[in-house]
């Protein structure tokens, strides 16, 4: 990222999830080992060890996941990865809410023509509503 004058907004992973992450990674990984005998036990908690222990190392290596400046964003892209959005680029900031089975999901949408970056509250730390409002402030400068 460029050096910028102005002020500098980011949004992060929570700490407290990825502990959760990681102690659920390490907990499944003692489930693997005590289902040796169970070879369908054994690759269940195995597989799960796997994928919540690469979820973990993520949060650790990419805790930040969205930064804007007066140039424009940084967003998160693949595992570990990011991308330079400028603001010029950026067509429409909004959130996608969708309600199922009494559970409500947000995302935060960053459109940009030629691409849409998907972020949600566990990504950002802080309700998805919250961050579009800064952004779209910050973006007009008001």
């Amino acid at each position: 990222m460029s050096e910028t004058s102005g002020p500098v907004l980011r949004w992060r992973v929570r700490r407290d999830l990825l502990i959760i992450k990681a102690v659920a990674a390490l907990a499944l990984a003692v489930l693997t080992v005590l289902s040796l005998g169970d070879l369908r036990g054994m690759l269940l908690a195995g597989t799960a060890s796997l994928v919540m222990g690469v979820l973990a190392v993520r949060d650790v290596l990419v805790p930040v996941r969205l930064t804007a400046d007066g140039e424009g964003l940084v967003v998160v892209k693949g595992f570990a990865g990011s991308e330079r959005v400028p603001w010029r680029a950026v067509e429409r900031i909004r959130v996608d809410s969708r309600t199922r089975f009494t559970s409500r999901t947000e995302l935060l949408e960053i459109d940009t023509g030629e691409g849409i970056h998907l972020l949600s509250r566990f990504d950002l730390g802080v309700p998805c509503q919250e961050v579009a409002e800064k952004l779209r402030s910050f973006r007009t400068g008001t």
